[in-house]
């Protein structure tokens, strides 16, 4: 079981330094001081501390106690015919990477690459699957790592978002859309953790699916490295107002859906 990407206490670190907030002004408005903040930082778990902090951090008290409990990780997807997931070794972090399909056509797209693409190749060729299009959340390293390779097996055509440039790969901007057989893939741009992520939707198997690469985790998301504000509202008007039952592939971590993100999500209960 793949664990949770993030824990409580990268939850309050990422929202802090998105919103800018220092320790002492942190601790200053949670009425804690700031050595208690870096003890939270830290992982030293103290619910009183966290419930103070949730607030003028603008997450959720109970959904953030829940993660520092251990309380609460999605419910595991079961298998669904058209959906592969497959996590790689980054330099002793976990990426993860996704095969969707169409059960009839057997006609494949790639999303992301992750470490090493030799699984996901092995696994298209067992489910005799044609791998026409390897299309890219956004370019950091431990996401496209295997391009190359995964390129040079399948043949398949690559496509990346316009504001993060990856050779071979033609730009793509938001509102593109590509069908294979009876799958449709709809493009969001979800930037804000990097300059130009996108999320893909895809529709046409039993349930729809969102792959979001780093702009969502189940319970937390990705650091706002370009624009936290942008990240946050991103998240919410692009990913978590699609149908409860969409199905959301992250870049990190487990898999998760709408209905649970909407409920657990520290970030973002009720605010959808």
């Amino acid at each position: 079981m793949i664990p949770l990407e993030d824990n409580a206490a990268d939850i309050i670190g990422k929202a802090q330094r998105g919103l800018g907030i220092s320790d002492s002004e942190l601790g200053n408005k949670a009425g804690i001081s700031a050595q208690t903040i870096r003890k939270l930082r830290d992982g030293d778990f103290d619910e009183a501390a966290l419930l103070s902090v949730a607030p003028v951090l603008d997450l959720d008290g109970r959904a953030l106690s829940e993660i520092a409990k251990g309380e609460w990780r999605p419910e595991k997807i079961e298998s669904l015919d058209g959906l592969a997931q497959f996590t790689t070794d980054y330099n002793g972090m976990a990426v993860n990477a996704y095969l969707v399909w169409d059960p009839a056509t057997r006609v494949a797209a790639a999303f992301d690459t992750g470490a090493d693409s030799r699984e996901m190749v092995r696994s298209a060729k067992h489910h005799k699957l044609d791998v026409q299009l390897i299309l890219l959340t956004h370019a950091h390293p431990d996401h496209v790592a295997d391009l190359p390779g995964l390129r040079e097996e399948t043949g398949a055509d690559v496509f990346t978002p316009a504001r993060e440039p990856v050779p071979g790969a033609e730009p793509i901007e938001e509102g593109k859309r590509f069908r294979l057989g009876t799958l449709q893939i709809d493009t969001r741009l979800t930037w804000g953790h990097s300059p130009g992520g996108m999320t893909y939707v895809v529709t046409g198997i039993a349930h729809p699916i969102a792959i979001v690469g780093d702009s969502l985790f189940a319970g937390s998301m990705g650091g706002g490295n370009v624009s936290y504000r942008d990240a946050l509202q991103n998240n919410l008007e692009k990913i978590l107002t699609l149908p409860n039952e969409t199905i959301i592939c992250p870049g990190h971590g487990p898999m998760t859906t709408v209905a649970e993100e909407k409920q657990h999500n520290p970030f973002f209960v009720g605010k959808v």
